[in-house]
């Protein structure tokens, strides 16, 4: 992380070059923008802000299939917080609310903000599109009810690891094409983007904890017919319209498969004038950086970079 000037909040990064080499991915823009956060290390230690208790509550909302749980974390006391709408990992198929409970509570104490973590439908018995349309129930029951729970609907930012980055990012493409929900920011951490799978890294080389059968069964499962593979809110790596979605956060891990997509996708971003930050982490792996506090703390000092810059809100 010493490579990255941690005094700019955009970096647009080359990733054209070999996504196999150990060391960060290089910096070669940073769009102007002012910073007043705290430093992300004194984020990670609590210093900054010091850890409140936090109250946590559940609310059971209709879903696209069935009745979806939110659970909400919040700093006891606090009020008029940004909303942080979390999902959680498990390649579609897999993962609990239990799951996402340290990183939720990261957020909250650290950001801070009202986390709400969305227990979504999964494949295969609820297969695509469940899991986005929940999310975006999600975000409109947030929008309406957030105050009442601490919350402020003006400053609504969504964040994933795995499946549930996938779920994230689609929740920004429905949220800019259907207009009444807007998110400020997005963060993505090691997300699942493409089902052709054509653009996985070498696992052996790599020493990646996820192979390329496992992320293909996943897909199947979430996917079951063929023409959906291709569909925007299901493929987002092959979308052609990227422009307008908010700024957005990526973070990659060495040791899994699919970071070279993830990168892939960071590019096609600045390209589209998209706001985009990239961080690959060395000598992590898929799995481990959904918790990554580094990464975690990167995160919070982007999204405050976000709302202090007033972008997107």
């Amino acid at each position: 992380m010493d490579a990255f000037k941690r005094s700019t909040p955009w970096i647009s990064a080359d990733l054209s070059a070999s996504v196999d080499e150990p060391a960060p991915v290089r910096l070669v823009a940073a769009p102007a923008a002012m910073l007043k956060a705290d430093p992300p290390a004194a984020v990670a230690s609590g210093k900054a802000r010091g850890p409140k208790p936090i109250d946590v509550s559940e609310a059971t909302i209709a879903g696209h299939a069935q009745d979806i749980v939110l659970r909400m974390y919040r700093p006891r006391g606090a009020s008029n917080l940004p909303v942080l709408l979390y999902f959680h990992g498990g390649g579609f198929v897999r993962g609990t609310l239990d799951d996402a409970d340290s990183t939720a509570r990261f957020f909250a104490e650290r950001l801070p903000a009202l986390v709400v973590s969305v227990d979504y439908s999964l494949a295969p018995r609820f297969p695509f599109p469940a899991a986005p349309e929940d999310a975006y129930l999600a975000a409109q029951w947030v929008h309406a009810r957030a105050r009442a729970f601490g919350g402020s609907a003006k400053r609504i930012v969504a964040a994933g690891h795995d499946a549930g980055g996938q779920i994230a990012n689609v929740l920004a493409f429905m949220a800019r094409d259907r207009g009444d929900v807007r998110l400020a920011a997005q963060a993505l951490f090691a997300p699942m983007l493409d089902p052709s799978l054509t653009r996985l890294g070498d696992e052996a080389r790599l020493a990646s904890d996820i192979s390329a059968s496992e992320c293909a069964a996943c897909y199947r499962a979430y996917l079951p017919e063929a023409s959906q593979r291709m569909h925007p809110y299901a493929a987002p790596l092959e979308s052609s319209r990227l422009a307008g979605l908010p700024p957005t956060f990526i973070v990659t891990a060495q040791n899994d498969v699919l970071h070279i997509e993830a990168e892939k996708y960071a590019t096609r971003l600045i390209e589209a004038g998209v706001r985009t930050h990239v961080v690959r982490y060395p000598s992590v792996s898929h799995a481990q950086i959904g918790t990554h506090p580094d990464a975690l703390a990167e995160a919070v000092r982007f999204f405050r970079c976000c709302f202090e810059a007033g972008v997107a809100c």
